[in-house]
């Protein structure tokens, strides 16, 4: 029941015409090779179906079926898709999975997934330097308050070359914030929460046109699929990613102008919400058994666990102050700050700018150049004895360092100046950006003579499109 997941299926991962648009050729196969799992060599044995059921999600499979094996026609059971079921009815959820990928408001969540096939976008596309080049352009052209990015990769992938090398391999990119989705428990929801996908021709880039979010295609590989399949349509249909252009401008006019492809929603399944009554009424007519009286429900997808994006990689950023009319410098009036971070140098960035480091980072000596230091982790941290006491250590082992932020929770932090001692950062109504942004602004504005005064103030952070207000009070208050 569940072959369409990536990694199911009786004979290999991701194999059979159980997935969608069932038009992939055999991984590594020529353009005259049978199609993948819907040709005699996958179906027949000694000239019958060597299966009682063959699952089927659409009526266009069963045509392609009769004409390219009619001997495994008699096995043939039209039972809609289970997978893209749960994914339908999980749609209610969306905001929830986002969160727990740890999405903040105004960021586009962009997903990149790859098939198993040496010419899918982790096989490099046919093109041995996409991939390599690609990951770090993200990174460095994306914003970071502005983009999450989160990788949905074959379990093949995983399994073929091992978890350890496919951590080593994408190293730089988690660190700049590439979270990695489990490809069996948690990537359907993924795909639920993003707001663009950037893949190839396997299945998760068709599931994501058939719920109707945009899909940009890095790799199309044309030649391993059957010209008459639905999915060899969508391949032709998709916008396909300039590799030497600005990434930015072009997710940007994906999002504009995107307008869903017919093709995916109608090929995907023809029983939408109903293949758990068919293929539990196939399989009890298969064992010869009445039905239950009960429902046939498909388990629902759960929540995964909360996974927010960890940048240890030196951030670049870069600030504007914005004051209203008649705002006094150290008046105490609310202060407006313009904040972008990148893992990188964007070719448009404009502004004054510093370098904030986690204390994590791979090179220590990221540390003895950084204008701004931050952590996370829980308040009562009995190894590194609190804010306040990490905040100080970190100022005096670190003399260029001017700001010290130490991130208790998902919107708030404590933070020590040289010249202006500590503050606490609280996120006000509305507010919902990255703390760690929030110690950003606040040392570009103290940098231009801002001034906190003893009952607090406002500080109107601009950045994901919108603006977050945060309220930032002297520590001892």
């Amino acid at each position: 029941a569940g072959s369409r997941e990536p990694g199911a299926g009786s004979r290999e991962p991701g194999a059979g015409s159980r997935e969608p648009g069932a038009g992939s050729r055999e991984p590594g196969a020529g353009s005259r090779e049978p199609t993948f799992g819907l040709s005699p060599e996958w179906l027949l044995a000694d000239g019958t179906p060597f299966v009682d059921g063959l699952v089927l999600s659409h009526p266009e499979q069963l045509d392609r079926l009769c004409r390219v094996c009619p001997e495994a026609e008699k096995a043939a059971v039209l039972a809609g898709d289970p997978c893209f079921d749960r994914m339908l009815a999980a749609r209610p959820y969306r905001e929830r999975f986002r969160r727990a990928l740890g999405v903040r408001s105004g960021q586009r969540l962009v997903v990149l997934n790859s098939t198993w096939n040496p010419e899918g976008l982790f096989g490099t596309g046919g093109d041995a330097d996409l991939v390599p080049s690609l990951l770090p352009r993200l990174a460095a052209e994306l914003p970071a308050d502005d983009y999450r990015l989160a990788a949905v990769l074959h379990p093949n992938i995983w399994y073929g070359h091992g978890p350890g090398q496919i951590r080593a391999w994408l190293d730089r990119a988690r660190r700049s914030g590439l979270t990695l989705i489990d490809p069996v428990h948690s990537w359907r929801q993924a795909l639920l929460a993003a707001d663009a996908v950037l893949g190839d021709f396997g299945a998760v880039s068709y599931y994501a046109a058939a719920l109707g979010t945009p899909v940009l295609l890095a790799a199309a590989g044309e030649n391993r699929l059957d010209p008459e399949a639905p999915l060899a349509t969508f391949v032709r249909d998709a916008p396909r990613l300039d590799p030497h252009g600005l990434l930015r401008d072009q997710l940007t006019e994906l999002l504009a102008r995107h307008r869903p492809l017919a093709g995916p929603a109608e090929f995907t399944t023809s029983a939408p919400g109903a293949s758990a009554e068919l293929l539990r009424r196939h399989f009890y007519t298969l064992l010869d058994l009445p039905e239950p009286p009960t429902p046939a429900l498909l388990e629902p997808l759960p929540l995964p666990p909360y996974t927010p994006p960890r940048r240890t990689a030196p951030l670049d950023v870069r600030t504007r102050p914005v004051r209203r009319t008649g705002a006094k410098r150290g008046s105490g009036a609310a202060a407006e700050v313009v904040i972008e971070r990148s893992t990188g140098h964007p070719y448009d960035a404009v502004g004054e700018a510093h370098r904030a480091v986690h204390e994590d980072t791979r090179d220590p000596g990221d540390l003895a150049t950084a204008d701004v230091i931050w952590r996370d982790g829980p308040p009562d941290d009995p190894r590194l004895g609190g804010p306040a006491a990490w905040t100080a250590e970190i100022l005096r082992r670190y003399p260029h360092c001017s700001l010290a932020a130490y991130v208790t929770g998902p919107d708030h932090c404590t933070v020590r100046t040289r010249e202006h001692g500590a503050f606490r950062l609280s996120a006000g109504p509305g507010a919902d950006a990255d703390p760690a942004a929030y110690a950003s602004a606040l040392h570009a504005w103290l940098a231009r003579g801002g001034e906190v005064p003893a009952s607090g103030t406002t500080l109107r952070v601009h950045t994901a499109g919108d603006v977050h207000p945060v309220d930032v009070h002297p520590a001892d208050a």
